[in-house]
């Protein structure tokens, strides 16, 4: 935002997704414009409709998607840059990149300059308190954030760290198979219980509880009594699923245990 947004400017995301990214706009200055989700996905037909229509300085896009963790294949997100105006910067989320599917990541390039792709150690690398994450694009906007970065805001320790886990494919690999084993004992879990589990390209499972937000809400919180914490989507028309993450078989047996006792606790409240 530093770089690239002043006072007025526009940008463009969607209702619902990352919300840390629309505080730093408003910090600085950015005028947001919402879309809203189509279905579980992000809408890229109207993000792009709202870029050329208020004549946006920037847009996001999340994929895979946080928090419905659905996904875009990346001939729909290379169609997507393809058709944004050279004049509006697209950032491109990739934090749960490395969960994606062979399809869901467009291939590496850096000739455009309206084009920022941001990665984590966060999520798949399961590095999360090194606070770490580093960001793809051209030279030219790349060299820019040395104007603007904080210059000691990574130590030698982090950047270490960092390295090693990009060189050590087998362990992502494995983890990769231990996310994608506690997906489907999350979906088996909730369908079990006639809930609906999307399809999920991340490192977590949304999880359609059928009826509204408030009851979803309740759910949630009859979770948190039993010691579960788990998360949700709060804008209109997502407010209806909950968010599980995959963790190991022992916290997934907590899970089977607990969501029965809360779904009922929750129907029992409405």
């Amino acid at each position: 935002m530093r770089l690239f947004i002043a006072p007025g400017d526009k940008v463009v995301t969607s209702l619902g997704a990352y919300p840390t990214f629309n505080y730093h706009v408003a910090g600085y200055g950015g005028v947001l414009e919402f879309v809203p989700y189509q279905n579980v996905n992000e809408d890229l037909a109207g993000l792009l409709a709202a870029v050329r229509r208020i004549n946006a300085r920037m847009v996001y896009l999340a994929n895979p998607d946080n928090p419905m963790g659905s996904f875009w294949p990346a001939e729909d997100v290379n169609a997507f840059i393809a058709a944004l105006p050279e004049t509006c910067v697209l950032l491109l989320d990739e934090a749960y990149g490395e969960l994606a599917p062979e399809n869901g990541l467009p291939a590496i390039d850096t000739s455009r300059g309206n084009v920022l792709r941001l990665r984590s150690f966060s999520k798949a690398y399961g590095l999360a308190g090194m606070r770490c994450g580093y960001a793809i694009g051209h030279r030219q906007v790349i060299g820019a954030f040395n104007r603007v970065r904080n210059h000691f805001g990574v130590n030698r320790l982090v950047q270490a760290g960092a390295l090693a886990a990009l060189n050590d494919e087998a362990h992502l690999a494995r983890i990769r198979h231990e996310i994608a084993t506690s997906r489907q004992r999350i979906v088996s879990i909730s369908n079990a219980l006639g809930l609906n589990a999307l399809a999920s390209a991340t490192n977590f499972v949304t999880v359609d509880c059928g009826r509204d937000g408030a009851f979803a809400q309740r759910v949630l919180e009859e979770l948190g009594k039993l010691g579960v914490f788990i998360r949700k989507p709060m804008a209109p028309g997502l407010d209806r699923y909950i968010r599980i993450s995959a963790g190991p078989e022992p916290e997934m047996k907590i899970l089977e245990e607990a969501l029965p006792l809360a779904l009922q606790a929750a129907q029992g409240a409405s």
